[in-house]
């Protein structure tokens, strides 16, 4: 689920300046000469969480969550090739999100190697920190980002993440993205078989700006008039099943985003998707289950005009339908409002959710919840 910020500030320790005795450009940046230059950052997102027969008596829970903690280091060695790596907080221990070799020649085609988010929608893409909404996971995920909610350690990636390769670029308001990755890599895929993702996106008004092949799901009216429409896909024959009777796994989402500013100030903003994933029903029922079926959501939200203190209030609602082949149907709806004090590096969240879908797409408790989190990115 999750997407770094390579182009926010950066954090720099005095000490470390003093000791290189390297210059500081405004951006943040340690410069070491003309081509190369260094720069960290972080991310937290942290939350408080109130749900109804949540504790194990039966009565209201509260729960507080490190949901996020994120360390970023980035850089480039000449004007082509660049580097990113970082960290997150992974079942209670901090671990490797994101390590990429990055060949950026232009803007039509460029090559990232090494761990890296595997092209997918844009829930997936936005990562937790650039979604429009607090509890923008409750659609089923794809093999990468399914893994975690499984607990089945890692054999399909890792937040999104998955080792191999991905070319993305360009043309004119034309995005696109296509990789090959390990996959699932458990006993099941005795044939080795590799995962294909893509994500193909077209800008019908002014083009999002986002570093890489990421996505955001709000600019709070800075990106202008934006009407984008994407499909994504992946594919892995062997990612389904047992040793002894696997299976495939494929699906695909179709996702919009529309974002309007008004005069005086408003922004208006619609984000929607349909998800489709199918597994070989020939197949033995694995350890690691993935979601047969269709689910869909859709969100909305406001940007009010005019600064409330130091930031402003942006109100949303969003709806989530999760319907499995098998089994029970699950749905979830969310009322909340968005603090926006800077962008998506400072902001505070009050939601109320109802319902019972999650990222499973498996019908879960039907619970009444409501959470105040904060995010901030430097």
């Amino acid at each position: 689920m999750q997407k770094k910020n390579v182009i926010g500030k950066s954090l720099i320790v005095g000490s470390l300046l003093a000791a290189t005795g390297a210059p500081v450009l405004a951006a943040g940046k340690i410069v070491i000469d003309d081509t190369r230059w260094i720069s960290v950052g972080a991310g937290i997102r942290t939350s408080i969480a109130s749900a109804d027969n949540g504790a194990p008596d039966g009565g209201r829970s509260s729960d507080f969550t490190l949901e996020n903690m994120r360390l970023y280091i980035s850089g480039q060695v000449t004007d082509d090739f660049k580097f990113y790596f970082g960290t997150e907080k992974m079942w209670g221990e901090y671990g490797v999100l994101d390590a990429i070799v990055q060949y950026e020649p232009g803007e039509v085609f460029n090559v990232w190697v090494g761990r890296m988010l595997t092209p997918a929608d844009r829930i997936e893409m936005n990562g937790p920190f650039y979604g429009l909404t607090w509890g923008q996971y409750t659609v089923p995920l794809y093999p990468s980002d399914n893994d975690v909610s499984n607990g089945a350690d890692g054999v399909a990636g890792t937040f999104a993440r998955d080792e191999g390769a991905t070319i993305w670029g360009s043309l004119n308001k034309f995005q696109y993205a296509i990789g090959v990755f390990d996959g699932y890599s458990a006993a099941e895929n005795q044939s080795d078989a590799p995962l294909y993702a893509a994500r193909l996106a077209f800008n019908f008004l002014n083009k999002e700006a986002n570093p890489g092949y990421y996505t955001s799901s709000t600019y709070f009216g800075k990106g202008g008039d934006i009407l984008t429409l994407a499909i994504s896909g992946q594919y892995q024959d062997d990612g389904y099943g047992t040793a002894a009777q696997s299976g495939s796994f494929s699906g695909y989402a179709i996702d919009g985003l529309f974002e309007k500013p008004l005069e005086g100030g408003g922004v208006v903003t619609l984000e929607g998707e349909y998800k489709s994933f199918e597994v070989d029903t020939n197949a033995a029922v694995p350890v690691f289950s993935m979601f047969d079926g269709d689910a869909y959501f859709a969100s909305a939200a406001f940007l009010m005009p005019g600064n409330v203190g130091p930031g402003r209030y942006q109100p949303y609602v969003r709806y989530t339908s999760n319907d499995p082949s098998s089994g029970e149907s699950s749905s979830l709806t969310e009322l909340g409002v968005n603090y926006i004090i800077s962008g998506h590096n400072l902001k505070l969240n009050l939601n109320a959710t109802s319902g019972d879908a999650n990222a499973s797409g498996a019908k879960g408790k039907d619970t009444d919840t409501v959470t105040f989190g904060v995010q901030f990115q430097i």
